[in-house]
């Protein structure tokens, strides 16, 4: 839900519960939430209780999420953990909008070079994500990611400014202080057999990839990526090993 979508999951939550179960059947209750941009493994639940019960998880940080996405260019290193706090700020352009950025602890002194603490942004929220590099080919790359908190659009802003490897169809966050469609490599859009006048329908190549939820045992939900998603990897030859 949110401004400007039109078609929100819990809309269908009574129809898909009566494809489910039956004519009589209650709606589903939503576990948790996805970016509207983002596909994936999502968690629905039959019982209120259920859903609160899984909420929790989801609150107190006890669900493990895996996803994977397609990014321009390669992290260096190819493997790690990007801990830096992100804020949402005012963009100030022609067309004034907000976007989530970093807010980082220290920055490096213009005069001498030396490491300075910036004082705290109160509104700034820690977040991390470890990353690791599973393929890299025409200028992209395709990465597992596991934010260990749940801050708004972490992982793009993460991939983006932190490491300068934005998210392929991520037009938000492959600028700061403009609303225009991402720029594109040369070799990118051969393989993708497509014009940079036309990378703004691009979607975003991001994928809620697994789920594992400690419920009495742990449960593991996997959700392969979408069609689209699947040619982008063959097409730009992001050859991955079956897990």
């Amino acid at each position: 839900g949110g401004p400007g979508i039109k078609n929100c999951i819990a809309d269908v939550l009574p129809i898909l519960a009566k494809m489910l179960r039956n004519m009589k059947a209650e709606p589903l209750h939503l576990c948790h939430r996805l970016d509207k941009e983002t596909t994936g493994v999502m968690v629905l639940a039959w019982s209120k209780e259920a859903a609160e019960r899984i909420r929790l998880l989801f609150k107190t940080r006890q669900v493990e999420k895996i996803y994977w996405a397609i990014s321009l260019g390669d992290p260096d290193p190819t493997e790690g953990i990007v801990e830096i706090p992100i804020v949402e700020k005012e963009v100030q352009s022609h067309q004034s909008h907000y976007k989530m950025t970093l807010a980082p602890n220290y920055r490096l002194s213009p005069e001498d070079g030396k490491v300075v603490k910036i004082r705290k942004n109160r509104n700034a929220e820690s977040a991390v994500t470890r990353y690791r590099r599973l393929a890299s080919s025409s200028a992209c790359s395709l990465l597992e990611l596991q934010p260990i908190t749940g801050v708004k659009h972490q992982i793009r802003v993460h991939l983006a400014y932190g490491l300068g490897c934005p998210i392929l169809g991520d037009h938000k966050y492959s600028h700061w202080s403009k609303l225009a469609p991402q720029k594109l490599p040369e070799i990118t859009l051969k393989r993708l057999k497509l014009e940079q006048s036309k990378a703004r329908h691009l979607p975003l190549h991001l994928h809620a990839r697994r789920l594992s939820l400690p419920l009495g045992k742990q449960i593991d939900l996997v959700c392969n990526p979408p069609p689209f998603f699947q040619k982008t990897l063959k097409r730009l030859e992001l050859e991955i090993a079956n897990d």
